[in-house]
């Protein structure tokens, strides 16, 4: 016997030398959501497979002709993947055991009721689709993108275009983007893809150094300069020359700062702290701030001349929002990152899940992200993820659904962290990657508008 039931879905070819269990199999199969052929004979079942596929096998464990598991070695001659259920006997579970071990998916004891049947076939049919979908992400990821940037994304893949341009081309570049975008990842892949990739490429963070940390950082110092300074010290730019430097959130540094470093930009020199010769440097500057340089000019809040020597070339990163077909790539790499970090097996979230975190407006962007893969793999119970505890992001309302500006948002953002963690702005910080001192006046400039 050979009954087919077409229904839209998957595949499914169900044996069992029974013909009340083969009639059964296809009376429930008329109303559910995958398409059922019932065989008798195995050999049959075998010779199907080889022509036509399917997604999944439902096998009884004693049959004549072939035995199921003599099925399951056959079938796992011509297909490694495709999953295979065992039925069997009370007595026989031993042998459904061995069966697991030569490459069974699953087992189910009879005398089994049709519902559970059902359920068994749904997880494992949900289970391969995960690790289909698991190969089809690594593969993604094999393809051809700046050095540790991810996704394919119209709004990413024109990021990518101006990186191909510019690598080789010693301009300055501006990058903006909300925090967590991904600003720094940008700059060093165009230090990376340029012909000077084995020069240093240097990050310093301009928003935590006060204005004499960060000259001493940037220009290094004399010995004798000042209290405590017991040797000479190269600053960063001097021992960044050939290669790269990357100033983080420029828009956090004083007049006085934004003056000393226009004149190394424009003279291609610096001056130690303490010192009077001039010491030529051979850099690249790359910008990065969350805020909008432009305007900033424009309310005389950060030089002209800095910003037009620096902005050669600008762009902006998108915001994970503007990605979402980009998410399930980076989750699946998030969890990979994880999963080694933490010794842990962990394939994946559930379809429902999946959608949520496609849904979802990431604030915080792929550092939001990335935070949350973290906590799920640590907290996880099995190989499959749910975002059961997230009712944050399950569609109830969050900080953002009056659509704010990005700077409300933010500012909300941040107090609804700091409520989180019961006004520990040392916690806040940590989880927003943000510096202290950066909080702080972002706390100061947030009271001092109120």
């Amino acid at each position: 016997m050979n009954t087919k039931v077409m229904n839209k879905g998957p595949e499914i070819l169900f044996v069992d030398d029974d013909p009340k269990a083969g009639e059964l199999m296809a009376r429930f199969s008329e109303d559910a959501a995958f398409n059922c052929h019932v065989f008798q004979n195995p050999q049959a079942v075998l010779e199907h497979f080889k022509t036509h596929g399917a997604d999944l096998i439902v096998s009884d464990l004693r049959m004549p002709v072939l035995t199921g598991t003599e099925l399951l070695k056959e079938i796992r001659n011509i297909n490694q993947d495709v999953p295979f259920i065992i039925i069997t006997g009370f007595a026989n579970v031993d042998n459904a055991i061995e069966a697991i071990r030569l490459g069974a998916s699953d087992f189910i004891k009879k005398p089994f009721d049709m519902d559970e049947l059902q359920i068994l076939i749904e997880k494992t049919l949900g289970h391969q689709q995960l690790l289909e979908e698991n190969r089809r992400l690594k593969q993604q990821l094999k393809t051809t993108a700046p050095t540790g940037m991810l996704g394919h994304a119209e709004a990413i893949e024109e990021i990518y275009k101006i990186i191909s341009k510019i690598a080789d081309i010693r301009c300055n570049v501006i990058i903006e983007g909300e925090s967590g975008t991904g600003k720094e990842l940008a700059a060093r892949a165009i230090h990376e893809q340029s012909q000077f990739a084995d020069q240093p490429f240097v990050v310093i963070d301009c928003g935590a150094l006060t204005d004499t940390l960060l000259e001493s950082e940037l220009f290094g110092h004399e010995k004798g300069a000042f209290t405590g300074a017991h040797q000479t010290k190269q600053g960063l730019l001097e021992t960044a020359s050939g290669g790269t430097v990357l100033l983080d959130e420029i828009g956090n540094i004083s007049d006085a700062m934004q003056t000393k470093l226009m004149r190394a930009i424009q003279e291609k020199q610096i001056t130690r702290v303490g010192g009077v010769q001039p010491i030529n440097i051979d850099v690249r500057f790359i910008v990065a701030t969350n805020r909008n340089l432009e305007q900033m000019v424009l309310d005389n809040e950060f030089r002209h001349d800095l910003y037009h020597r620096l902005n050669v070339v600008k762009f902006s990163m998108p915001p994970l929002r503007e990605r979402r077909d980009d998410i399930p790539l980076l989750v699946h790499h998030f969890i990979e990152h994880f999963c080694e970090t933490y010794h842990r097996d962990i394939k994946g979230f559930d379809s429902e899940s999946m959608q949520i975190l496609i849904n979802h407006d990431w604030p915080g962007n792929i550092r939001e992200l990335q935070n949350l893969i973290e906590k799920n793999i640590a907290l996880a119970d099995g190989p499959t993820m749910h975002l059961t505890e997230l009712s944050s992001l399950r569609g109830e309302q969050t900080i953002d659904s009056d659509l704010p500006t990005l700077a409300e948002l933010e500012r909300r953002y941040i107090f609804k962290t700091l409520e989180r963690f019961n006004q520990s702005r040392e916690k806040t910080a940590e989880t927003l990657d943000i510096n202290k001192s950066t909080l702080w006046r972002k706390l100061q400039h947030y009271q001092n508008n109120e």
